[in-house]
């Protein structure tokens, strides 16, 4: 019987952790936080309390991934804590939407930004075939977008050793080119007509809307600033998400009651750093405001970048055209090792329910290599179809609610297991318990109540979604007796 290969040691936990966080983002977020906030204040607290949020979610996950360092991660934590039915939805919601919607998502932009390179080949108007006037179509971008997947896929099926070998390498690839895009753009780019203007009256909200085809620039105050910062949350916190993925494969990390923590925090607090720093360089080099007729990048500032291509119009003013292929590989090979980092870790819960009976029982086996080879390729298929219907897009941001949500189910879980099971050992404990991780969970649930009332369109679905896995959890019963 094939068992799980201890192969992950802290410096793959932290490329793992590093290389989840960071896809395509912090290059586009930036211009719709910038349109819902209109200032340069608001924009670095959005990015600043999806950073901590992260941050504190990492501490507090160590005393769990301590306790339970087993393939699962929040599956199992969620499970302890409120019973199999809970860790069910998250597992359900996980493969139906969360993981195999960020895998479609992450390699499409992959595909758009190999577009940039080969734009003769590689487009969502190049189709091969369509189903009527659905978004149901196969296009050259989303071929590009399915093989990158397969090869991931194909990959990971080889052994733990080698997807993390691929994360070390792509991980610590993008982890330099952001870091040295962020030095060039301090040295080159710095414009001090245009640092007067964006630090000046920071905090001056207002919020850049479109109605009846028309932008329309209202300010806002009070209540209003807490609202859009959280709606805000819906892109920085998706940015910083797949933090939790090292979790996933407990079972292949060495040592995993102390590496798993330390991971968890170097890498999450590496990522925070470089995204603030980054929106920095943003706001050094390009107006906060702009107009969306602009003809050129500086005119059209960060609101209103191409396509919100925030970090492609800096780049622009950094080195010109060339420079702009130079962030479009950059970006690319960002996706590619984040996607690579979303397949390996995601495959894991899959493994762990099928193993309690709770999901289809090939995914609870391992191949030759120590690796859940069925579970991977079945990801791969529903990822593949998302990318196809070119709706995994609307179904992240209906998610988006449920997955904060978990988060602070997940958090909250540290205070039940302390009363269900007291004496049982912690090697690591959640930092300022009991305030620390309730403050967590307030402002997360906070952040799904505004989004409740701001985007009922989205969250309402989300919450649909994960409702649907209940029949599903009782039909998997079922059939184990």
């Amino acid at each position: 019987m094939a068992n799980f290969k201890k192969e992950i040691k802290l410096y793959d936990a932290v490329m793992l952790v590093s290389g989840s966080m960071i896809g395509s983002g912090i290059f586009i977020v930036s211009a719709d936080v910038a349109r819902q906030v209109g200032s340069t204040g608001w924009l670095l607290a959005s990015w600043l309390l999806a950073g901590v949020l992260t941050m504190v979610g990492a501490l507090c996950y160590g005393e769990l991934t301590a306790m339970f360092p087993q393939a699962g991660g929040q599956y199992v934590f969620l499970q302890k804590a409120y019973g199999k039915l809970t860790g069910f939805l998250y597992g359900w919601s996980f493969f139906a939407v969360i993981q195999t919607g960020t895998i479609a998502a992450v390699a499409v932009a992959f595909a758009k930004y190999a577009g940039v390179l080969f734009p003769d080949f590689i487009s969502d108007k190049h189709e091969f075939f369509s189903i009527g006037d659905t978004s149901f179509k196969l296009t050259s971008q989303r071929l590009l977008a399915i093989l990158s997947i397969v090869l991931l896929t194909y990959a990971n099926t080889r052994g733990v050793k080698e997807g993390k070998i691929i994360q070390n390498i792509f991980s610590t690839t993008k982890l330099g080119a952001i870091a040295m895009l962020i030095i060039l753009a301090f040295i080159l780019g710095a414009n001090a007509e245009v640092i007067s203007q964006n630090f000046s009256n920071i905090f001056d909200a207002s919020s850049t809307t479109k109605v009846d085809g028309q932008w329309i620039v209202t300010g806002i105050t009070g209540f209003g600033i807490i609202l859009a910062i959280g709606v805000t949350q819906v892109g920085t916190l998706f940015s910083s998400d797949a933090w939790n993925g090292l979790t996933f494969a407990g079972d292949e990390v060495v040592n995993a009651e102390k590496t798993i923590p330390r991971g968890l925090i170097i890498g999450t607090f590496l990522v925070t750093a470089l995204y603030i720093l980054m929106n920095i360089a943003y706001l050094c080099i390009l107006p906060l405001k702009g107009d969306p007729n602009g003809a050129d990048v500086m005119s059209r500032g960060i609101q209103f970048a191409s396509e919100d291509r925030v970090a492609a119009a800096a780049a622009q003013l950094i080195g010109g055209q060339g420079f702009s292929v130079i962030v479009a590989i950059l970006i690319m090979i960002s996706t590619f090792g984040c996607n690579n980092g979303l397949i390996l870790s995601g495959s894991r819960v899959y493994y762990t329910m099928a193993k309690d009976g709770l999901f289809f029982k090939s995914f609870g086996k391992l191949n030759e290599a120590g690796v859940p080879q069925n579970a991977l390729w079945w990801q791969c298929f529903w990822a593949s179809f998302l990318c196809l219907t070119g709706k995994y897009g609307d179904l992240l941001d209906y998610l988006m609610g449920v997955v904060i949500l978990f988060y602070a189910f997940t958090i909250y879980g540290i205070f039940i297991l302390r009363k269900k099971m007291p004496d049982a050992e912690r090697p690591i404990k959640a930092p300022g318990y009991p305030i620390i991780p309730m403050i967590y969970v307030i402002v997360a649930s906070i952040i799904v109540l505004i989004l409740v009332k701001e985007k009922p369109q989205f969250t309402y679905p989300g919450l649909g979604i994960v409702a649907i896995g209940i029949p599903i959890y009782y039909w998997f019963n079922s059939k184990k007796e």
